[in-house]
Order: structure tokens, then C-alpha cells, then sequence
């Protein structure tokens, strides 16, 4: 119980992370919603890296190196799957707000996310 309440609050830094990154990127950049959650995606991955190593799951048996490359393809994979739902909610609802959008996404890549994390980057 306590690893899902720490993956939990990674998940909601890595959300404030990645719309907070989003919503900076949209006001002071000629950057699109499309274009500009690829670079916020990227930042929360980062945020979530570290505390899901430091409280959710502890270090890895791997390599900080190996850690990171498995935690980086898993995140990736959540990523796509994100901005898949992300982006076709954008094009399908064109007036919704983007940050409706991240939101709705962030919480269906949640469970692929734990899945490939506990299973494929932080087994003991």
C-alpha cells in the first residue's frame, strides 16, 4: 500500500510537472499544444524517475545507466500511449482545453505506467 500512495504522489508531481511545464510552454513560446506537451512529457518523465527510485520502488538491482534506459522505454511507451488519447482528444473535442486533455491522459497511462515499472524496471 504504501509503494501505490508513493507511485501515487509521483504521479500527481509528474501531472503538476507536465502541465505546469505545459501551460509555461504555451504562454511564453510560439510553441502549439501538440508540440509543446512533447518537451512537458519529457520533463515530468524526469520528475517521476526520481522519486519513484527514491520512495516508490528504491533503486534497482540494474545500473543507474540500465535503470534509466528501462525506466526511459517504459516511459515512452506510457508517453505514446498519453499523447495518443491526448492528441486525439484534442482532434476530435477541437475546443477543449489542453489541460482537461493532459489530465484525462495522464490518468489512462497510470496503470501501464505501474505495470512496467514494478515489473520491468524496479523487480528486485
Amino acid at each position: 500500500m504504501k509503494r501505490l500512495a508513493w507511485f501515487a504522489v509521483a504521479g500527481g508531481a509528474g501531472f503538476l510537472a507536465d502541465a505546469g511545464m505545459l501551460a509555461l510552454l504555451l504562454a511564453v513560446t510560439p510553441l502549439g499544444p501538440f508540440t509543446a506537451w512533447i518537451i512537458a512529457i519529457a520533463f515530468a518523465l524526469m520528475i517521476t524517475w526520481i522519486i519513484n527510485r527514491s520512495r516508490t520502488f528504491g533503486r534497482s538491482r540494474h545500473s543507474l545507466v540500465h535503470e534509466g534506459a528501462r525506466y526511459g522505454g517504459v516511459g515512452l511507451v506510457s508517453a505514446l500511449v498519453n499523447y495518443g488519447i491526448y492528441a486525439g482528444m484534442l482532434l476530435v473535442v477541437p475546443a477543449m482545453p489542453p489541460l482537461i486533455a493532459v489530465a484525462i491522459a495522464s490518468a489512462c497511462a497510470m496503470v501501464l505506467s505501474w505495470t512496467g515499472y514494478s515489473r520491468f524496471v524496479f523487480q528486485k
